[in-house]
């Protein structure tokens, strides 16, 4: 199988959820040409709003292959990922992303994620929505905590080594 391949798959796979009540965005994993993931948006049926096709690829394929990366897998979309796809995928380490419609396409469905891309791409506290620290310290001692935990375990050292790699 080559791109157009897998892309066709995530296309299908999103027509045929269509009828299901799923949002038309598929999504399939692959890595050494095999399918080792794949999702369709189910939002409205979950209602989860971060049940984009996207996100269920990989959580699918994280599951399949007991990881928290994906190194070494392209991801195929019948649409261009929004910020909090992009963000899932940047966070796995996918090597490659291939996708089909424009998010700009996406107007034709009401859906304009720009406002989107534009707002998570600034510092918290100049965001419209408002933020607020509370217990900072707390949370600082939280993760200070983990940390010392990671030290003293190799299998959560692997892990994180793998994410921040």
């Amino acid at each position: 199988m080559d791109k157009n391949d897998y892309m066709q798959r995530a296309i299908d796979l999103a027509r045929t959820k269509m009828a299901e009540g799923y949002y038309p965005f598929g999504c399939v994993i692959v890595r050494d040409g095999e399918v080792i993931g794949e999702g369709c948006a189910n939002v409205g049926l979950e209602h989860d709003p971060t049940g984009h096709g996207e996100i269920v690829a990989i959580r699918d394929a994280c599951k399949r292959l007991k990881t928290v990366t994906l190194k070494g897998c392209d991801l195929y979309s019948s649409c261009e990922p929004c910020s909090l796809c992009a963000s899932a995928i940047w966070l796995t380490k996918i090597d490659k992303v291939y996708y089909g419609a424009r998010i700009e396409d996406t107007l034709v469905l009401g859906a304009d994620f720009s406002p989107l891309r534009t707002e998570v791409g600034k510092p918290i506290n100049d965001r419209d929505m408002p933020a607020e620290q509370v217990l900072g310290d707390q949370g600082r001692t939280l993760l200070e905590d983990w940390a010392k935990v990671i030290q003293q375990d190799q299998a959560l050292q692997a892990v994180m080594q793998n994410m921040i790699e």
